[in-house]
């Protein structure tokens, strides 16, 4: 997934309705989450059962969209979009980079703390 993410906190609190407790609060699961997101996501990957890894990848896409990363979310569902329409080529390539992405969101998001 290309690019570096930026944390677009004021973009982020505009979903949430201005809300920081439940920015803290999402901050704080995400955080908590991320390392099995990518294992789950890893695990759904390897077990070829595409209609889990494909709610796998929904998952994920649902999260960087939650943190205003709309390049990892577009590059997710481009994933899901191919692992429901059976094509399974390449997307080993797209979960490690989900996986990646995550982390990085991760760190961004750590640090911003």
């Amino acid at each position: 997934m290309p690019g570096v993410f930026v944390l677009d906190r004021a973009s982020i609190l505009e979903r949430l309705g201005g809300d920081e407790e439940i920015y803290k609060m999402m901050v704080d699961m995400f955080l908590q989450d991320v390392e099995n997101n990518c294992l789950t996501l890893a695990a759904a990957l390897s077990s070829g059962d595409a209609p889990t890894l494909q709610r796998e990848i929904h998952t994920i896409k649902g999260l960087l969209a939650t943190f205003s990363d709309e390049a990892g979310a577009e590059e997710a569902y481009q994933a899901e979009h191919k692992v429901r329409n059976g094509d399974l080529l390449g997307v080993d390539k797209a979960v490690q980079g989900m996986q990646v992405r995550l982390r990085e969101v991760a760190s961004v998001l750590r640090a911003g703390r």
